[in-house]
């Protein structure tokens, strides 16, 4: 069942009548301008039990790809060797926390059709998740780079607790979603999940493309 939540309203942007919105606090400081959260945001601190994490560290993303970002010095960036793999397609892994950032990349080529199709894909993938999921919140906002993105934020047991996708709406489209190589329940997960949270805003804020 999807359940439409009128206090999105207040960020100042349209929510399609498919997108999946349910009350949850929010992760993400947003700014509204022109009808859309534009510039950087932070995750807003939780008050979950102190873990000993590194503080954060970033370096860029070495060259070969379509785009760049900054990315966690802490963590693996592994070519997805799937059998459905494109070449562009990584993990960025984190074996202290046996965290994984999915990244898939297409190229849409200018095929209004193809950016479609990817848009609808990308909200399955989250829809999926509906069964277990307690909360599911889309915010649509524009990045610093001036990217427009879709960024979804899950509570519940779910094996997916935050994704977003970003497209020039021309060429490029760009998806990232975080899971845990875990059976630990997420409420025991939480710190490390606000800690790759605040990582793939980083990743989000910094995302350019290259070609």
């Amino acid at each position: 069942m999807r359940i439409f939540n009128k206090s999105l309203l207040r960020w100042g942007y349209p929510v399609g009548s498919r997108a999946v919105a349910l009350l949850l606090g929010g992760l993400l400081a947003l700014a509204a301008c022109s009808g859309a959260d534009e510039g950087d945001y932070t995750p807003k601190p939780k008050g979950y039990n102190r873990l000993d994490l590194p503080p954060h560290r970033y370096r860029t993303l070495g060259p070969g790809h379509p785009y760049t970002f900054e990315v966690s010095r802490y963590a693996k960036v592994l070519r997805d060797s799937s059998y459905l793999a494109q070449p562009d397609w990584l993990n960025v892994y984190y074996p202290q926390l046996h965290a994984n950032v999915q990244i898939t990349y297409t190229n849409v080529q200018l095929n209004r059709q193809m950016y479609n199709k990817m848009m609808e894909d990308a909200r399955k993938l989250t829809g999926k998740h509906q069964i277990k999921a307690t909360s599911i919140e889309e915010r649509i906002l524009k990045t610093p780079n001036g990217l427009r993105a879709s960024v979804f934020e899950l509570e519940g047991e779910v094996p997916s607790q935050f994704q977003f996708y970003t497209t020039d709406s021309t060429r490029h489209f760009f998806r990232a979603a975080l899971y845990f190589r875990t059976a630990t329940q997420n409420d025991s997960l939480a710190p490390a999940i606000e800690y790759v949270k605040y990582d793939m805003v980083k990743m989000l804020n910094t995302l350019k493309y290259t070609k």
